[in-house]
This record gives structure tokens, sequence and C-alpha cells, in this order.
């Protein structure tokens, strides 16, 4: 699903290139930017959350929500 939205954005940007984009591909745009961005923060905060320190000692602490 991720390709398919970075191409569809990436074809309304070249658009927007050559001519103002309508209103309806605007909001599409805006849409999908948002959607691309709620997945890469999801897999950034799921990338966190299973990240833990590893010490020289061997013992694992698993990182703590700020």
């Amino acid at each position: 699903m991720e390709k398919t939205i970075i191409l569809r954005i990436n074809q309304l940007y070249s658009l927007s290139k050559t001519r103002d984009l309508t209103d309806d591909e605007k909001s599409e745009q805006s849409a999908l930017r948002n959607e691309y961005l709620a997945e890469i923060r999801a897999d950034f905060r799921s990338t966190l959350e299973n990240t833990a320190i590893l010490y020289p000692d061997g013992t694992k602490e698993k990182l703590k929500r700020r």
C-alpha cells in the first residue's frame, strides 16, 4: 500500500509543476500525505518500542517512554 501512496503523491506533485491542481486533487494530495506520515510514524514508534540498550556487562534495558 505504501508504494501506491508514494506513486500517487509523486504523480500529483509532477502534475502541480505543469499546472494548478484542482480542489479535489489538492484534497487527495493532502489526505495521501497525512496517511503516509501516519504510516511512517507508526513504523518508527514500533521500532522504538522494540529497541533495547545492550550494556557491556550483558544486561539489556528497554527504552523508556518520555
